[in-house]
């Protein structure tokens, strides 16, 4: 058996292969743990991010939240603000409307009293002549004196009632 050939091709092959295993399996395996190290770090890394990205989506509907109550603050504060300027404006309008009217009636009450002291004025002078008229034609001199006199009187009385 120790002359045969195949028994030291056979121990050849196993020396051979002991030291290929020693000497390769060592650097395989070594290369082997390192990408499995990179690849556990590349997961611990895929992780990371996972969690960041959640806390960034969990940030942005955050904002997102924050965004939309602080419009729809807006749009309410803008209405309530259209509402009481619309009311305000409202307001002003009737008020402006009532002293429009009230200066309007003391034009009219001027107008009319000025139309009355007007016509007051020219009954007592269309008074006046026709009575002056009727006393030159109809009157002698001293009986018309006396009803001149006694017409102004009254006239005058008329005017200042």
């Amino acid at each position: 058996m120790l002359a045969s050939a195949e028994f030291w091709v056979l121990i050849s092959f196993l020396i051979l292969l002991a030291m290929g295993l020693y000497w390769g399996l060592r650097p395989t395996l070594g290369m082997l743990d390192k990408r499995a190290e990179r690849v556990r770090q590349q997961i611990r890394e895929a992780e990371e991010l996972r969690e960041e990205a959640q806390r960034e989506l969990a940030e942005a509907k955050r904002t997102q939240r924050e965004a939309k109550r602080d419009a729809e603050e807006i749009v309410e504060h803008a209405r309530t603000e259209a509402q009481r300027l619309r009311e305000r404006s409202e307001a002003e309008l009737k008020e402006q409307l009532a002293r429009r009217e009230r200066l309007t009636m003391q034009r009219i009450e001027q107008t009319e009293r000025e139309a009355l002291e007007e016509v007051r004025a020219r009954i007592a002078e269309v008074a006046v002549n026709a009575t002056e008229r009727l006393c030159r034609d109809n009157m002698t001199d001293k009986r018309g004196s006396e009803l001149v006199d006694a017409a102004i009187q009254d006239v005058g009385k008329r005017l200042h009632s």
